[in-house]
């Protein structure tokens, strides 16, 4: 039964509203910043024999909405495989090769029963602090397979019956350099699964099961038709762009992500063949991830097209296993964030080329993964896990914006306060960086510049890029400032022999670490840029005349 439009539009926001209000309650009560604070987490609703995604919030990570699909999908052939499904089931894994993106982001996966048949799928994802491997938070730039990253687990039932699983709970804690962190997050997501399926189950006992089935095909039948017209308003043709990372963390060699993009009417189709194979170090992905990651930057491209599986449905993918975009066990991925962001970019660059009128130059394409641990004046230990913003790139409408966070998610950067009540740890410096933006008729986002001391002895390490090719204009705009990352030593102030990779070091009380990010590109000619904009960033302090280098 297709609802009429009016009740159409009442139970997509309700039930938007559902996963909204999953997202809250998971966010209130996580005992991780990362999800607490920068809301490093999403919940959505999920078909019931495919594992598309049939409602998002709005206030989840979309690379999370995007890969879930995936790892719904890896517990319905595991269901297939195993059979025995029952009301009151959970599974739970991290499984970067089966529908996740890097070994700290945990799913947890329920089946929705209505009179004893499956409904639906509802899920829940959140990146934990630390599962254990080489580097304290998981992100080890030296990692050569995921071994070195942490702890694998595979879908697994969590709850049986709504029994929690105790056995498989002590093993997560015993794995954990931060056990209690984890076991706070782990029930802050049951709690909201708890409430998402209370919700659900009101909304379909008021509107009846038909209805809302029928809203579920509705919307992701629409977000295919308005995809199929966004494709079908660009001109035909195949559009070529690439983008490099650094390196892998391992080989101190630039790796190419190489895009084809062809349009054909209302169809569309994302070669990544001609892309470098897969990375001895942590920068390789899934080919679930990679198409994650397209679905994010389409996204941003066509804003009006409803966040469902319906949009990605006029689109193929040629993700080749040779390349580092459809990598598979063991390689590590503790950096797919890094790759995830320089594909966004060449899909940005390549649609660029395709339709002048939507370009937008490259973000500052790094999180910047700092990790910084060691032990209390107490004894008891600690492990900071942060991201960082930058600049985003120069659009038609507008320059980019300063200090943002990166167009894979919504997540927030984590509030300097937080972490230093929560870390012994001290910012000295959370500003601006001048001269980071790319020139451009509307320039580039600036990048900010972040100094921290340590207050006790801490090991750090950092999972980055953008440190060797800067973040790039278009239509005549110029690039913007690299990445740079240096610590203090008795010897004088050290940068990574990576760049932008580095793992092993070790800060003493009073010494500081020090993290400049890349702006945003450039969009046009410098020349064109309005004398009044001019003046202001000279007045404001965001072009001084010296080297964005």
């Amino acid at each position: 039964m297709t609802p009429d439009p009016v009740t159409l539009a009442i139970l997509k926001g309700r039930l938007e509203g559902i996963a909204d209000e999953m997202d809250a309650t998971l966010f209130r009560s996580a005992f991780n910043p990362i999800i607490a604070e920068a809301k490093d987490a999403c919940h959505g609703l999920y078909h019931a024999e495919t594992g598309e995604t049939l409602v998002q919030g709005t206030s989840g990570l979309p690379i999370f909405v995007g890969a879930m699909a995936f790892a719904v999908k890896a517990v319905i052939d595991k269901v297939a495989r195993d059979g025995d499904l029952r009301p009151g089931d959970t599974f739970l894994f991290n499984d970067p090769y089966q529908g996740g993106t890097h070994l700290n982001d945990f799913r947890l996966v329920r089946p929705i029963h209505r009179q004893g048949r499956l409904f639906c799928w509802m899920a829940s994802v959140g990146h934990w602090l630390d599962v254990g491997g080489n580097v304290p938070g998981g992100y080890n730039p030296k990692a050569i397979e995921s071994f070195q990253e942490g702890f694998r687990i595979p879908p697994v039932r969590l709850i049986r019956d709504g029994v929690m699983n105790q056995d498989l709970v002590d093993i997560l804690a015993a794995n954990s350099r931060v056990p209690t962190s984890n076991w706070g997050d782990l029930n802050g997501q049951l709690n909201a699964l708890d409430l998402g399926e209370r919700r659900l189950a009101a909304l379909i006992d008021e509107h009846g099961e038909e209805l809302v089935q029928g809203a579920f095909a509705a919307f992701s039948a629409r977000a295919e038709a308005l995809m199929r017209g966004a494709i079908a308003g660009l001109p035909d043709g195949t559009y070529a762009f690439e983008d490099v990372l650094d390196n892998d963390g391992i080989t101190d060699e630039t790796l190419t992500i190489a895009l084809d993009l062809t349009i054909a009417g209302e169809e569309m189709v994302l070669d990544f063949s001609r892309s470098s194979p897969p990375a001895q170090g942590p920068v390789s992905i899934s080919r679930a991830t990679t198409i994650a990651g397209c679905y994010v930057a389409l996204k941003h491209v066509f804003t009006e097209v409803p966040a469902n599986a319906g949009c990605l449905r006029p689109i193929r993918f040629v993700v080749p296993d040779a390349t580092l975009l459809g990598a598979g066990a063991p390689h590590p991925m503790a950096g797919y964030t890094e790759t995830v962001l320089r594909l966004v970019g060449v899909i940005f660059g390549a649609l660029a080329k395709a339709d002048p009128a939507r370009a937008t130059a490259a973000p500052f394409g790094t999180i910047n993964a700092l990790s910084m641990a060691g032990h209390r004046a107490d004894g008891s230990r600690w492990v900071m896990f942060s991201f960082f913003g930058g600049g985003l790139g120069g659009n038609p409408e507008s320059d980019g914006l300063n200090h943002a966070n990166n167009p894979i998610s919504t997540a927030t950067i984590p509030p300097v306060e937080i972490l230093e009540a929560a870390y012994p740890v001290m910012f000295t410096q959370w500003a601006l960086r001048p001269d980071s933006a790319g020139p451009g008729a509307h320039r580039g986002g600036l990048g900010a510049v972040y100094e921290i001391e340590a207050l006790v002895p801490a090991s750090v390490s950092l999972l980055g890029e953008r440190g060797k090719v800067a973040p790039f204009g278009v239509g005549g705009g110029g690039p913007a400032a690299r990445n740079r990352f240096s610590w203090e030593t008795s010897e004088g102030r050290q940068s990574p022999p990576m760049v932008s990779k580095v793992t092993d070091i070790r800060l003493e009380v009073g010494r500081r670490l020090r993290l400049e990010t890349p702006g945003g590109g450039g969009w046009g000619d410098p020349a064109a840029r309005d004398p009044a904009a001019a003046a202001r960033d000279a007045r404001l302090g965001y072009v001084t005349g010296a080297s964005a280098g």
